[in-house]
C-alpha cells in the first residue's frame, strides 16, 4: 500500500525534492539532521506536547455540528482548529519549528505569510521564545487581511510589504527565500505550508499531524470508532489538509476530500485550483503541480482567499491527487462565501475564508445517513469579515 511518505531524498513518488542554490545546501543539511535528531527525542516531544496542551489549547474540539447534519443527512463533525490559540492550525508547526530553530542556535527566524495566519503564529512564538522575526507579506495580502498586519507588529514583527508581482503569497515567497539566500547562517526560515524544498514538506506535515492522531482518538470516545467515512479539508499550499489526512492517508475506507481555490472559476484564468489544473514543475524549491500558462510560465493565481492564493500545491498533495488518492473540487468564491455563512447561520461559528472552501464540498458530495464526516475548521474568521462584508 502506497504511505505517501517522502523517501530519503523527499520525493512523494515523482513529486517533491530539493531544488535550491548551492548557497542553501549547508542549511538544508542542518535542517535535515536537526528534524531527524529531534522528532522522536524524547525530550523534545515532552515540551512540544506541553506547549500543545498549555499554550495552545490542546486538543481542539471536535463538534458534532446538529443543524448541519441535519441539513446533509449526514453526521458532521467539525475540527476545531479555530480555536486554537492565534485562531488557526498554523501555530502547531510553528512551535515545533521555533523549537528546532532554538536547538539548531538560530537567533532570527522569518516566514512568508498570505492570510496573515502564519504570520500570526510565527511572530507569537517568537515573542514566546525571544527571536528576532521577519515576516514577508504581499502588498495586496496587507491590505485585505490588515488585523493580522496589526497583530503581528504588536508581536514585535517587522513586515516587509513586498510589492512586487501581484503582491501576494507568491512573491512573499520569493522574498523570504531571497533572504534566506543572503543569511543563510544566522536565519531560519520558517515555513508554513507543506511546500518547498525537502525536508520543509515532511516538517510541516508532520508537526500538524496532531490533527488527525487526535481526530482518531476523539471518533473513538464519540463514534466507538476511529475511521470516519470522509475527511474534507481545504488545500493551498496544504499544511492544515497535511494534518488533517496524516493518520488516515493509508487507511482506504476513509475518503479525502479536498476543496481549493476555485476563483472565478476554474477554467476562468482567475483562478488557484492547482490540483485541478496544475502541470508539472518546479516551484519553489520542489518539483509538483503549478499553474501555469500557455508558454509553460508560472501563472498568477487567484482567489478570494489570501491563503489560498498560491500558484502550485505541497508535493505530498500532488502526489495523493495524481493517485487519485484525494478527490479535488475548484470551489469559487461564491460557493465558499455560501458556505461561510451558511456555518454562521445554523452554528454560530464564523470559519476563515480558507476554511469555508473546504465547508463548500459537503455540497458537492451526496451522503448516506450513517456516514461520519469530518471537516477541518482550519482557522476563524476574524481576519476575513472585511471580505465578507464586501461580498454582500
Amino acid at each position: 500500500m502506497k504511505t505517501f511518505q517522502a523517501d530519503s531524498n523527499g520525493f512523494y513518488g515523482r513529486f517533491g525534492g530539493a531544488f535550491i542554490p548551492e548557497i542553501l545546501r549547508p542549511n538544508i543539511d542542518a535542517l535535515t539532521e536537526a528534524y531527524h535528531r529531534y522528532i522522536d527525542d524524547p525530550e523534545f516531544k515532552t515540551e512540544f506536547d506541553r506547549l500543545l496542551r498549555d499554550y495552545v489549547g490542546r486538543p481542539t474540539p471536535l463538534y458534532l455540528a446538529e443543524r448541519l447534519s441535519k441539513h446533509y443527512g449526514a453526521k458532521i463533525y467539525l475540527k476545531r482548529e479555530d480555536l486554537n490559540h492565534t485562531g488557526a492550525h498554523k501555530i502547531n508547526n510553528a512551535i515545533g519549528s521555533a523549537l528546532l530553530a532554538k536547538r539548531m542556535g538560530k537567533k532570527r527566524i522569518i516566514a512568508e505569510t498570505g492570510a496573515g495566519q502564519h504570520g500570526v503564529a510565527t511572530a507569537t512564538v517568537c515573542a514566546l521564545m525571544g527571536l528576532g522575526c521577519t515576516i514577508y507579506m504581499g502588498a495586496t495580502d496587507i491590505q485585505r487581511q490588515r488585523p493580522n498586519v496589526e497583530r503581528m507588529k504588536m508581536l514585535g514583527a517587522e513586515i516587509v510589504a513586498v510589492e512586487s508581482g501581484s503582491g501576494t503569497l507568491t512573491e512573499a515567497v520569493d522574498r523570504a527565500l531571497m533572504d534566506w539566500c543572503a543569511n543563510p547562517e544566522e536565519t531560519f526560515y520558517l515555513i508554513g505550508s507543506a511546500v518547498g524544498p525537502h525536508p520543509y514538506p515532511e516538517i510541516v506535515s508532520r508537526f500538524q499531524s496532531v490533527i488527525s492522531e487526535e481526530i482518531r482518538r476523539q471518533l473513538l470516545e464519540k463514534e466507538g470508532r476511529e475511521l470516519p467515512d470522509y475527511v474534507i479539508a481545504c488545500v493551498g499550499g496544504g499544511s492544515n489538509a497535511a494534518g488533517a489526512f496524516y493518520h488516515f492517508i493509508d487507511e482506504p475506507s476513509v475518503k479525502l476530500l479536498v476543496g481549493e481555490g476555485g476563483g472565478k472559476g476554474s477554467d476562468s484564468g482567475q483562478t488557484a485550483a492547482t490540483l485541478t489544473i496544475g502541470r508539472e514543475k518546479v516551484l519553489h524549491g520542489s518539483n509538483t503541480l503549478v499553474i501555469l500558462d500557455e508558454n509553460g510560465n508560472v501563472k498568477e493565481p487567484y482567489s478570494i482567499s489570501a491563503g489560498l492564493d498560491y500558484p502550485g500545491v505541497g508535493p505530498m498533495h500532488a502526489a495523493m491527487a495524481d493517485a487519485g488518492r484525494t478527490t479535488p473540487f475548484a470551489i469559487t468564491d461564491n460557493e465558499a462565501l455560501q458556505a461561510a455563512y451558511r456555518l454562521t447561520a445554523m452554528e454560530g461559528i464564523i470559519p476563515a475564508m480558507e476554511s469555508s472552501h473546504a465547508l463548500a464540498v459537503l455540497e458537492h458530495v451526496r451522503f448516506k445517513p450513517d456516514d461520519i464526516v469530518v471537516v477541518n475548521v482550519s482557522g476563524r474568521g476574524d481576519k476575513d469579515i472585511e471580505t465578507f462584508l464586501r461580498a454582500c
